[in-house]
């Protein structure tokens, strides 16, 4: 007798099937318009193989292209197993490794028989991937005993599927996916029931790079093949129109046209900040000060080198000792015939973050219940050993410059503390230009220090701030992150959204019970006894580098007046205006405006031009009429209209324009 069991659906209803019925043979009872449009199966929450048959009672969702989110990382897998299936096609003798999806797509590593892929390689691999599509191969699912498995991969020469697979524990259920009966992988899956359920006009292969297998340089490199993967053809123009627009905005190509910084290979990972850059980093560094001054911060500096002993005292040295650059303590010795350093003296590490400094900073003298809260704050340079492939312009750096501060307060402050600074965070960022932030709680990872009850108790004191900042709510974007926290400490996330819809993680705040205990960080309470206070770990900028490169990409390089580098150019038509352009250039300075005069003896247009490709807000053209007549002609960047203006008048305007927002709004 055929066992039955029962299979809830999203509405309530029930239904009874015999045990191995597939959630694709439920799509087809229900109805041929969900046998179509059905691409996997949630069961009880986890997303599966359509094909796959049930065995016991469950709750079953059918996913469609509507469940985007799902859809798309189905796709994406499937695009990557493609793309290795097409490589290993057209280059016999090529090894595979893995592919996942990424956010906008999918990679895959290979290891070439010959040389290692080019660009120029791609156009094929991607017909081979049509063609597959086409053929409508079945992915089918097998489950593999370990052994066999590592003996299939050596036999086909797959060193790399055969080393992983040996790391696997004896016992695991290992799976693999056959598309048709020719090519297999290995993969946890799910997968869609056919190639055919692809898109062939839904995915573009964007480039090669080179990767080290299992991302250490000390083993092979391999080919590393990016594509980028969508549902439809729709989805994937607009993700290319977006890429186009992004590289217009690119950081790194906007930052030499303005001559705001550069990069080079005597200081890998730092920046050589110019004078139009160091302009912007100045003007926010002095908003972010009268920020943290409102707000009721002490600012500090705290060293650069501090006693490894300190670092393994805090717990870092065990979890980023690997990406701090570590200094012996002793003088070299240049002149003898032995080593310049014995390595037989202590080791100091240059700091990857300010933390335990502050807390040092904390202990010194006795502090009382009424002194809290404490706010320190610190523009503290750090240091962190990034790998050199990581790096990347603004946005990745080996030293970079936090807006960091840590709040020392009692257990009864915790949730004002952290709701303060919730809406501290929001009129920064507002007044930063950015209208659209999430806010997201990452909770507990496996991996971490301290007790279940603190943790419990610290995360749920962020989610009690975000509610009494009114912020928990979908209009915030508000969303909990399991897994995701500091070792130390859950903490609170805010990612903003950017002109062309990307986001970007950013400030945060952290709840840490494990830091003051492990420094001994204390103060005197009401009862006269010794009490660990509880720190904050917070910033908004996060790095001064990064956010900077946000900024640019964000307004595409035409920053707001109060942080443009140069914010007006007085430039002349004609010589004999020389001497009216630096009296307009002088008035303007006197005003604080950043104003360069261009006399240089070229074309108006020229002039421009070229002002306008470094992105200057304000071109104030001036010739004899207009010196005659004590007037400006005004030119706004990316406006083809010109005002014509008294110069007092574009003095006083451009003077309340200038000012940066958070004056802007004290003054009216």
């Amino acid at each position: 007798m055929t066992e039955m069991i029962k299979i809830t659906l999203p509405d309530g209803s029930t239904r009874e099937v015999a045990m191995g019925t597939t959630p694709a043979q439920i799509a087809a009872d229900i109805g041929p318009g969900l046998a179509k449009a059905a691409l996997a199966a949630k069961i009880d929450g986890e997303l599966r193989d359509i094909m796959r048959p049930l065995e016991e009672d469950t709750e079953l969702a059918l996913v469609t292209s509507r469940d985007e989110e799902d859809a798309l990382e189905l796709a994406r897998h499937d695009y990557a197993h493609i793309l290795a299936e097409a490589v290993q096609n057209l280059f016999p003798g090529t090894q595979i490794t893995f592919g996942p999806s990424t956010d906008d797509g999918f990679y895959y590593d290979f290891a070439p028989a010959g040389d290692p892929f080019t660009d120029e390689d791609l156009p094929k691999i991607e017909e081979e991937m049509k063609r597959i599509i086409a053929a409508d191969k079945p992915l089918r699912r097998e489950v593999w005993d370990r052994d066999d498995l590592i003996a299939r991969w050596q036999q086909d020469g797959e060193t790399f599927k055969a080393e992983w697979a040996a790391e696997l524990p004896e016992g695991d259920e290992i799976t693999v996916y056959w598309s048709g009966d020719d090519w297999m992988d290995m993969c946890r899956g799910p997968h869609l029931a056919s190639t055919g359920k692809l898109d062939p006009q839904a995915f573009k292969l964007m480039r090669v790079s080179g990767a080290y297998w299992r991302g250490d340089q000390r083993n092979p490199q391999l080919s590393r093949i990016y594509g980028t993967g969508w549902l439809n053809k729709k989805q994937l123009a607009a993700h290319l129109v977006r890429l186009e627009e992004a590289a217009k905005r690119d950081h790194r190509k906007l930052g030499q046209e303005m001559d705001l910084y550069h990069i080079q290979s005597e200081a890998q990972g730092s920046i050589f900040w110019h004078a139009k850059g160091f302009v912007i980093w100045r003007e926010l560094e002095a908003y972010m000060r009268r920020a943290i001054d409102g707000a009721g911060y002490d600012e500090i500096k705290t060293p650069q080198l501090m006693d490894v002993r300190q670092w393994e005292q805090s717990g870092h040295w065990g979890k980023y000792s690997e990406n701090m650059f570590a200094v012996p303590d002793e003088v070299p010795d240049a002149e003898g015939e032995g080593p310049v350093i014995t390595g037989t003296e202590g080791m100091m590490a240059i700091k990857p973050m300010n933390c335990p400094a502050h807390v040092l900073v904390f202990r010194q003298g006795i502090k009382s219940y009424r002194d809290l809260p404490l706010r320190l704050f610190e523009h503290g340079c750090c240091h962190r050993n990034e790998p050199h492939g990581a790096l990347h312009g603004l946005m990745r750096v080996r030293q970079f410059t936090q807006d960091d501060a840590h709040i020392f307060c009692r257990e009864d402050q915790i949730v004002e503390e952290v709701r303060a600074f919730c809406a501290l965070a929001e009129r920064v960022y507002k007044e930063m230009g950015f209208e659209g932030f999430a806010i997201k709680l990452a909770l507990r990872p496996d991996k971490r220090f301290g007790s279940d009850a603190d943790w419990d108790k610290a995360e749920s004191e962020l989610r009690q701030a975000v509610v009494d900042a009114g912020m928990a709510t979908e209009e915030y974007g508000w969303e909990e992150l399991p897994g995701e926290g500091a070792f130390y400490a859950p903490k609170l996330e805010w990612h903003l959204t950017d002109a062309i819809g990307r986001t970007w993680q950013v400030g945060t705040i952290q709840s840490d019970r494990v830091l003051p205990e492990r420094l001994d960080a204390s103060y005197v309470g009401e009862d006269g006894d010794r009490h660990r206070p509880v720190m904050l770990h917070r910033a908004i900028f996060g790095s001064y580098e990064r956010f900077i490169g946000i900024l640019i990409e964000h307004f595409a390089g035409k920053m707001p007046l109060w942080l443009a580098p140069t914010q007006a150019v007085v430039a002349t038509i004609v010589t004999d205006a020389n001497p009216y352009a630096e009296q307009v250039a002088a008035r303007l300075k006197a005003v604080g405006i950043r104003v360069e005069a261009d006399l240089r003896n070229e074309k108006i247009n020229y002039k421009v031009r070229e002002h306008s490709v470094g992105k200057v807000p304000n071109i104030l053209v001036v010739g004899m009429r207009e010196a005659e007549e004590g007037k400006v002609a005004l030119r706004r960047l990316g406006q083809k209209e010109q005002e014509f203006l008294t110069l007092d008048e574009v003095v006083l305007m451009l003077q309340k324009e200038a000012l940066a927002p958070d004056l802007k709004s004290a003054a009216q």
